[in-house]
């Protein structure tokens, strides 16, 4: 109930882009699982084996996705997602995942969190 929290969690719930939550003490991990618990939230790493798959589903159904523990690097894969990287065909919004074409739901939410304190990520 800070103020400082409740700026990040306007920030988290406003932002253009899919926030990465700095997040050592694991506090953002559980507000934005209490958060979207009623949406079902698929909550990964990038060492899942099916988490490309569940992102699939989430994108196509619109269920929101958390990868938390997230290192310096991010999976490549991931690339169009992150930067919403949709396009129109016909009257549907589309996103191309790997070898996979999607139907973009407007519902789907993406969060990433990271629990090293002082990560250095290239501006890409």
């Amino acid at each position: 109930n800070d103020a400082f929290s409740i700026e990040n969690g306007i920030i988290v719930d406003k932002s253009r882009r899919w926030p990465l939550c700095i997040d050592p003490q694991g506090q953002a991990n559980k507000w934005i699982k209490k958060m979207e618990e009623p949406n079902t939230l698929a909550v990964k790493k990038f060492t899942d084996s099916d988490y490309i798959r569940r992102l699939e589903g989430c994108i196509t159904y619109g269920n929101p996705m958390l990868i938390e523990n997230i290192l310096e690097e991010t999976d490549p894969a991931i690339e169009p997602v992150l930067l919403k990287q949709t396009y129109k065909q016909g009257n549907r919004v589309m996103l191309k995942l790997g070898e996979s074409v999607l139907e973009y739901n407007k519902d789907f939410k993406f969060y990433l969190t990271t629990k090293l304190r002082n990560p250095h990520y290239l501006p890409e």
